[in-house]
């Protein structure tokens, strides 16, 4: 390249690449609130119904999607075919879910999904006698 278009190439660039420095990015901040309830040394029994709750005090300024999801998860795997409920704020703080016929047992747990996925405690599922 001869100097002179080396030079007015430089002058014609610089300008928007100044440009697109200076242009603000928004930030979009990941927001998993921790899930409260249920947590560890609860029972649930197939077939009632409970309040799934979430701390939600500290939300970033913007928040990506705010509709949830309440996943089951068993022994660490999202029992998908056991989504407990959807289409929720997820700034609500709770939803109330009904307790699906599942094998009784331990190491249960609610995933929170929205902007980000939260896994709660470990809690077990019973049946009522």
């Amino acid at each position: 390249m001869m100097p002179f278009a080396h030079v007015l190439l430089t002058f014609l660039i610089a300008p928007v690449v100044s440009l697109v420095g200076s242009v603000p990015i928004s930030s979009r901040d990941v927001f998993a609130p921790p899930v409260t309830y249920p947590h560890n040394g609860v029972v649930w029994y197939c077939g009632d119904r409970y309040n799934v709750t979430w701390d939600t005090s500290n939300p970033p300024e913007q928040i990506t999607n705010n509709e949830g999801t309440i996943i089951l998860s068993h022994n660490g795997r999202l029992l998908l075919d056991h989504s407990l409920a959807d289409g929720f704020n997820i700034m609500d703080g709770r939803v109330e879910v009904e307790v699906p016929n599942v094998k009784v047992g331990n190491k249960y747990s609610i995933v929170l999904l929205g902007d980000s996925g939260n896994q709660g405690e470990t809690f077990r599922i019973a049946r009522h006698t």
